[in-house]
């Protein structure tokens, strides 16, 4: 082979083990890389400008379950930069995370803080950064799981309760027609069918009470409302059952006070505390209506002497459906839903109902809504007409209740 030849193979061979070294080289640096990567415990660039962005709780743990890095809202739940984490269940799931290489989610049970604060729903998901860093989310899902229970027990309760007087119809107007040649059976049935269709047609109007007081989000018709007009109208709605049940209603307190709200839905949402309170009165007893104002709140008191409510059972008396005598709320035809319309008509005039209650003393529940001033009735005030002129318009008529 002669020399140039032999120059020229030389060379090749040179660039060829020249780029074999180099690229060996290059494939240990990466694998440096890769395995400090691995290996640190230091937190990304980038990842605690990311945390300090979120709203939700997060934070970056390493092997020992200590918090290396968190979001402002990590805290209230037990994660401290450079403590380990309080919560057992918490350690777990970034354990599994880390072990297994993938990401996991799981729904636990965390305090927000310490004992004996509630303990909370909250969406957990694990996902592991490095080998040995892993990142916790936390999302607290408590109150979509309570409407969601709500939503599943609304639907529940109203099947339930619309099919007991469905089926008292229904069976009622079989027995109708099987006694055709009874008079006197005829009309008993007919009376007991009426009483069903009314208790149904007061279940049905409740039930979408209740729907547009918590599907509206702003009040429709506010105005200045007098809450002398509001009483009147309640306890006057209410005068026949009174009597019927042989229970006085007693009216008092403080005249002239206005609150900013539907007079429809607050008269609504008094005479629902008058109606249970004559509902729920012995006979010959007293049922008191009265109004004070408190600072800058207007409160309404519905005051009964009847059975009373169990302390155990206080909290429970705004659910929909709860009546805390079955047996006597279904001898007046009582719904079931009356104190909770109460509850989201006050709240949606910005107010808030307490309730007093002792068994066989009675209950007092109270209607407390901010006070607003009385308006300037001068101003709104028709002019008078003019004498010596004819109009050849109609004088419109006055409808029912206005002042011509």
């Amino acid at each position: 082979m002669e020399q140039p030849q032999l120059v020229l193979l030389a060379l090749l061979a040179g660039l060829l083990i020249g780029a074999a070294v180099v690229g060996l080289v290059v494939a240990a640096l990466r694998a440096r890389d890769r395995s400090l990567a691995q290996t640190s415990a230091e937190v990304p660039e980038g990842v605690e400008a990311m945390l300090g962005a979120m709203d939700d709780p997060a934070f970056v743990c390493d092997t020992s379950s200590t918090v290396l890095a968190l979001s402002p809202a990590a805290e209230v739940f037990g994660a401290h930069a450079g403590e380990v984490i309080s919560s057992e269940e918490l350690k777990r799931v970034a354990r599994v995370a880390r072990d297994t290489g993938s990401g996991i989610a799981e729904n636990l049970r965390l305090r927000r803080g310490a004992a004996p604060a509630e303990p909370r729903l909250v969406a957990v998901r694990a996902t592991p950064i490095s080998g040995r860093l892993t990142l916790v989310v936390l999302r607290d899902i408590t109150e979509r799981e309570r409407v969601e229970e709500m939503r599943r027990d609304f639907v529940a309760n109203t099947s339930h309760e619309l099919k007991t007087p469905v089926g008292a119809v229904s069976l009622l107007s079989e027995a109708i027609e099987f006694a055709a040649d009874d008079p006197a059976q005829v009309r008993h049935f007919a009376s007991r069918l009426q009483a069903e269709v009314t208790r149904l047609a007061a279940l049905v109007n409740r039930i979408l009470s209740l729907s547009r007081l918590q599907a509206s989000d702003e009040l429709r018709d506010v105005r200045d409302v007098s809450i002398d007009e509001v009483v009147t109208a309640a306890v006057e709605g209410y005068a026949i059952q009174a009597d019927a049940a042989q229970v006085t209603v007693v009216r008092g307190g403080t005249k002239g006070l206005w609150v900013r709200g539907e007079p429809q839905i607050l008269t609504e949402a008094v005479g629902n505390l008058v109606a249970n309170a004559i509902a729920y009165s012995p006979e010959g007893s007293k049922v008191g209506v009265g109004v004070k104002l408190d600072d800058t709140v207007v409160e309404i008191a519905v005051t009964d002497r009847g059975i009373g409510i169990p302390e155990s059972d206080q909290h429970r008396v705004f659910e929909r459906f709860y009546r805390a005598d079955q047996a006597r709320s279904r001898r007046t035809g009582g719904t079931g839903l009356g104190l909770s319309i109460v509850k989201h008509a006050v709240q949606r005039h910005g107010g808030e109902v307490r309730l007093w209650s002792r068994p066989d003393r009675g209950s007092t529940f109270t209607i407390r809504l901010p006070m607003s001033e009385a308006p300037d009735l001068e101003g709104v005030r028709p002019k008078p007409r003019r004498k010596g002129r004819k109009s050849s318009a109609t004088t419109p008529v006055p409808a029912k209740g206005d002042t011509a």
